[in-house]
């Protein structure tokens, strides 16, 4: 059998999971946003007590916030409901509580799911990724740009409050009239329902509740989306070489996950098989990666594992890898050394042999 018979085998496998079931959407959007809710209040009657007590209820609503936007994600992927009007209505409702424009999102999504791992096209809808041969070549303003931007304390720090709070209450340059529209009436929402529960509650009772929950769910979300794709032996290659299903199922990981996390995070974990067949409910990811043979050879990394990805960096071209800034150090050490004495020029992984 041919590579391209096995990919349009792959795919066509996926067939079977990508019908959504009403009664299972309905189920999951009582079990996600009612304790969003409940949760909420909870909060607001223990600050009578102690925000000791409030603080940790503020986590677990986080991890349902989290759960509300896995929600909205399959809106945007029109995978939620069968009908595209309830997707839209349910992904506006869900994009208001997360704070991100459901137009805006599920047009760069889109994109990204076009050009994940694809070196000639990144940029829209991806986390900001440059090449050794890239950062070699940068100017210093350029490189330390990108080192703030991979810093973990700013990415995962002051990123949930940018990118939620600042970024996503922006149009996008070049937004049709619809994205922009949409950007607008939610923004309008959302202050619309801030005021409300401002007046409810008070304005420094609600900052106290509102502002941990948007910054917790926003770090989870935005740590969940780097880890994903951000692993040692990603997958990464030019227009030419690149390919769909390489990407999905070698360019994303399976993040495997406690059940009770699996379950707050959507399923999201099986990350391979969501970027294989987007269309694919969160609630059926499971059943496909554990029915499909090929989807379980993926990359997978655990809470544990995980916590290396905070070190890769650099896309090393030549060896297929992601490097650290230090690996990059001895490697430009290296290769400066080389040239003044007019030495074959090391790779990166060459250089750190020994470490």
């Amino acid at each position: 059998m041919t590579m391209q018979s096995k990919v349009r085998n792959l795919r066509k496998e996926m067939a079977p999971f990508e019908k959504s079931n009403t009664n299972s959407s309905i189920w999951q959007i009582v079990t996600t946003i009612g304790p969003v809710l409940l949760l909420w209040y909870s909060a607001y009657l223990s600050l009578s007590v102690s925000y000791w007590m409030t603080l940790p209820i503020l986590i677990i609503a986080s991890g349902f916030v989290i759960r509300t936007f896995i929600i909205f994600h399959d809106c945007c992927h029109y995978s939620f409901f069968q009908n595209r009007r309830a997707n839209e209505i349910l992904g506006t409702i869900t994009g208001v509580l997360t704070l991100v424009p459901y137009q805006q999102w599920k047009n760069t999504h889109s994109i990204h799911h076009a050009t994940s791992s694809n070196l000639d096209k990144r940029g829209i809808g991806d986390m900001w990724v440059m090449t050794v041969d890239e950062y070699a070549a940068a100017s210093f303003m350029r490189r330390a740009a990108y080192r703030i931007y991979r810093n973990p304390v700013v990415m995962l720090g002051l990123g949930p409050i940018f990118v939620f709070v600042v970024s996503y209450r922006f149009n996008r340059k070049g937004a049709k009239r619809k994205e922009r529209l949409n950007t607008y009436v939610m923004n309008a929402s959302i202050v619309i329902l801030y005021a409300l529960l401002c007046w409810a509650v008070g304005w420094q009772a609600f900052i106290m509740l509102q502002l941990p929950i948007i910054f917790v769910s926003g770090m989870l979300g935005i740590w969940l989306f780097y880890v994903q794709h951000q692993f040692e032996d990603s997958y990464f290659e030019n227009e030419d070489e690149w390919s769909y299903v390489k990407a999905a199922v070698e360019g994303s990981s399976y993040y495997k996950l406690p059940k009770l996390l699996q379950w707050l995070t959507g399923n999201i974990g099986f990350h391979h098989v969501h970027h294989l067949s987007p269309k694919v409910p969160n609630y059926n990811l499971e059943k496909a990666h554990n029915s499909t043979p090929p989807l379980q050879k993926a990359t997978t990394i655990t809470l544990l594992t995980s916590l290396a990805s905070l070190k890769f960096r650099l896309w090393d071209e030549q060896n297929k890898t992601f490097i650290s800034f230090k690996q990059f150090k001895k490697f430009e050490s290296s290769m400066q050394k080389a040239k003044r004495e007019t030495k074959p020029i090391p790779s990166p992984r060459a250089s750190i042999q020994g470490e």
